[in-house]
């Protein structure tokens, strides 16, 4: 690999995006960054699991929030609810082999999840249950 390649990879790297989608587009196989291209594909892998966890957790907390604060309840959870369901369902159109580790990152999400619920709603650690009471059929809708 050429040594300015890497350099411009750790000095500017949408520069050395683009010059990896031009040698790409010309079939300058060859010339291509792989290791640092490998490392980068693998990591908007891992983006897109986190972005499911992350709308997982939003969700479920709006769901504990429902669940646990029914005084409070109202159109902006209720929205919220319906808007992440929606980008879920999305994101697994957009990336399917995701559903693979769904009931995973439904328990990670969760536990995220109650750690922000105890947070927003000053309930007890304890009130929650210890593992998502619902399960993925009734997260998603």
């Amino acid at each position: 690999m050429d040594g300015s390649l890497y350099d411009l990879y750790e000095k500017d790297f949408y520069a050395w995006t683009q010059k990896q989608a031009a040698l790409l587009r010309a079939g300058k196989l060859s010339e291509i960054d792989i290791a640092h291209l490998a490392e980068e594909i693998d990591s908007i892998g891992r983006s897109e699991k986190r972005e499911l966890i992350s709308r997982l957790t939003l969700l479920l907390l709006h769901l504990l929030k429902w669940d646990y604060q029914p005084e409070r309840r109202g159109a902006c959870w209720e929205g919220t609810i319906a808007v992440q369901r929606d980008n879920i369902a999305d994101l697994l159109t957009d990336n399917p082999s995701l559903r693979a580790g769904l009931d995973l990152a439904l328990g990670v999400a969760y536990r995220k999840a109650v750690l922000m619920a105890v947070a927003e709603t000053g309930l007890a650690r304890g009130r929650f249950p210890e593992v998502c009471p619902w399960g993925l059929r009734e997260v998603l809708g």
